[in-house]
Order: C-alpha cells, then structure tokens, then sequence
C-alpha cells in the first residue's frame, strides 16, 4: 500500500492549487495551510525550485473523531496534499493515505476514520 495517491492532469499550475481546493470543498475539507516550497526554498537557501506547494486539508468532523480516539493524533494531521509542476509542463496532484499514516499508530478506533477519510480524499482526487 503506498503513503499516497497521484494524478497527473493538463491544468496550469494555480488551476490545478484551485481544482483540488474546490474537489476539496466539495467532500468537506477545507485548506488550512499552504507552503509555497518554490518560494520558501529561494527565500531561505536561495535554491530554485520547481512549482510545489503542501496543501494541509482538514474536515473537522473527522479531525475532531480522531483527536477524542487519540489525543496525540494531532501529529499526523491535517492531510497533506501536494500540487508540483513536471519538467513536461503538466501538473501532479497528491494526497496522503491517511490508511497507511494511521496504520502507525496503534489504536482500532482511527482505522474506520482513516477509511472514511481515506475515501473522502480518493474522491476528490479523481474529480479533478
């Protein structure tokens, strides 16, 4: 099982950043935070680097079920997804397997939640 879910797509780069936003909203999660890596890493060590930007997509509800399963879980969350930019031109989405990022800690009541939550960002993966 892989740690993650890829598509590649023939949008630009910000209207791929805004169809998983949107394929996002549309099951339930919203984007708390975003990191321009491109610009964080020409910023900090002047290195230049492809379009890349970490999405930290969360649903409430299903973050709320995991924190009173497992008080520590916030480690793992929000999911990240990822948005680069190929040498082709052409667009990857990723998205965590919150099965596989739970599946370290040893606790039965996150995998139905993982599951749930697994499905959730399958699903709007590939609507974009």
């Amino acid at each position: 099982m892989s740690y993650y879910y890829a598509k590649k797509v023939d949008y630009t780069f910000d209207e791929s950043v805004q169809k998983i936003t949107n394929e996002l909203k549309e099951v339930g999660f919203g984007i708390l935070t975003e990191i321009d890596v491109k610009e964080t890493l020409k910023k900090k060590i002047d290195v230049d680097f492809r379009k890349y930007k970490i999405l930290g997509a969360c649903n409430p509800n299903f973050a709320h079920k995991a924190l009173l399963a497992e008080d520590k879980i916030g480690v793992l969350l929000p999911c990240s997804v990822i948005v680069q930019e190929l040498e082709d031109g052409k667009c990857e989405i990723a998205v965590m397997n919150p099965m596989e990022a739970m599946s370290v800690v040893t606790n039965d009541k996150l995998a139905p939640i993982a599951g749930e939550v697994n499905s959730l960002l399958e699903s709007a993966l590939q609507k974009v």
